[in-house]
């Protein structure tokens, strides 16, 4: 098993994404918390907003559950929306959801290395929260500036490589995984600090941004619902999140427990 849970293939096509599940409660956990930052998919759709065109044909990169895919579809209008996972059960989720709120996309199931799409396809492409599963990121960003006309734009986003470091602390504190803050960060391989770098590449960069959102996890409850789906910690309590969060109750101090992140996008070309 590697040592960062999202480079390791075996967890990220298997227990990570094998469902839609722990990703949901762990997303549904962190919105719930969030006090300062704004809406990362209202962000993309802004910055496509500015340089795309109605009738254009988006790219949805490491799509997940379609939170984007369906901001993108409402806030943008494009004539051909597809959104690409490696997972199955999160493109089922993606497919549901578009469903219930009327909007068209389409799906392919891929490994981001290898997208089964032909060159010069898509006018814009979005890579959000995604790249960090890579160990050699540039090459995916090589892959999507392919798929890209020349002049078509891409977004691509992550986060720092301190993002939530206050939650490692919080669960040495509690003696649940004393090792935590010894090793690397999930966003080891593409983060805040390496963004630009790396999307220059294969892109001309025109933009980075850098934006702190800041959590507040109201009470024990709410953060071990966060920790129980988070595979940087090695933690199994009996009874699951509850028992978690009773042991969070016993040997924490008093809530609220604070954390924050830094999210970055870069805002690029095609040449």
């Amino acid at each position: 098993m590697s040592a960062n849970p999202f480079l390791d293939p075996a967890l990220v096509h298997g227990d990570l994404y094998r469902t839609d599940g722990r990703l949901a409660e762990r997303t549904r956990a962190l919105h719930q918390a969030k006090i300062a930052g704004r809406d990362a998919a209202q962000v993309i759709v802004d910055l496509l907003a500015q340089r795309i065109s109605p009738g254009a044909v988006v790219l949805d990169i490491g799509c997940g559950r379609g939170t984007t895919t369906l901001r993108i579809a409402a806030g943008l209008r494009p004539r051909r929306l597809i959104a690409v996972d490696a997972s199955a059960a999160l493109l089922n989720t993606v497919r549901t959801r578009l469903a219930e709120v009327n909007e068209v996309g389409s799906t392919v199931c891929a490994d981001f290395h290898h997208l089964p799409l032909p060159d010069a396809m898509a006018d814009a492409a979005v890579a959000a929260f995604c790249l960090y599963h890579s160990a050699t990121p540039a090459a995916v960003v090589a892959e999507i500036a392919r798929c890209l006309r020349p002049g078509g734009v891409a977004v691509l986003v992550t986060k720092s490589l301190d993002s939530y470091a206050e939650l490692d602390l919080l669960v040495q504190a509690a003696n649940l995984d004393p090792g935590t803050a010894r090793r690397p960060s999930l966003y080891e391989s593409f983060h805040s600090d390496n963004l630009l770098d790396l999307a220059a590449t294969h892109l001309t960069v025109l933009d980075v941004r850098h934006e702190r959102h800041v959590f507040e996890f109201a009470d024990a409850t709410h953060l071990a619902r966060y920790l129980a789906t988070t595979p940087k910690y090695r933690i199994h309590p009996a009874g699951g999140p509850a028992g978690l969060a009773a042991i969070l109750r016993e040997r924490l101090p008093v809530p609220p427990y604070l954390t924050q992140s830094t999210v970055s996008y870069a805002l690029a070309v095609r040449p």
